[in-house]
């Protein structure tokens, strides 16, 4: 049974998946269907927090949209998400970011990591 669930499973992978981490400012190009209409829509900010394994790995996107945060979670590996790219590297010491929803502005920045 064990065999057939992975099998399963890794089917479902996508076959190129973007490096990124945890602080990582990325554009998340995602499919929107709007009636008989599919377009793509592009949400862009910083990573929160990645999780679970396999296909069933999510991440967390935080912006800030006219002065009120907005965090959505997408499953990596899902045929809704078109591409993921990354913006720009960030230097974080921790595996969740959740103390970005208590600031605002400048404080609410990650550092850039210089490679």
């Amino acid at each position: 049974m064990n065999e057939i669930i992975k099998n399963i499973e890794a089917a479902q992978l996508k076959a190129e998946v973007p490096n990124f981490n945890v602080g990582d400012t990325v554009k998340v190009y995602a499919k929107v269907v709007e009636g008989n209409k599919e377009r793509i829509q592009v949400f862009e900010g910083t990573v929160l927090k990645k999780q679970g394994g396999s296909n069933r790995e999510t991440f967390t996107v935080r912006k800030t949209s006219n002065g009120i945060g907005v965090e959505k979670t997408w499953p990596l590996h899902s045929p809704i998400v078109d591409k993921v790219e990354v913006v720009r590297y960030g230097k974080v010491r921790r595996a969740k970011l959740y103390y970005l929803r208590d600031r605002v502005g400048k404080r609410a920045k990650v550092k850039e990591l210089v490679k």
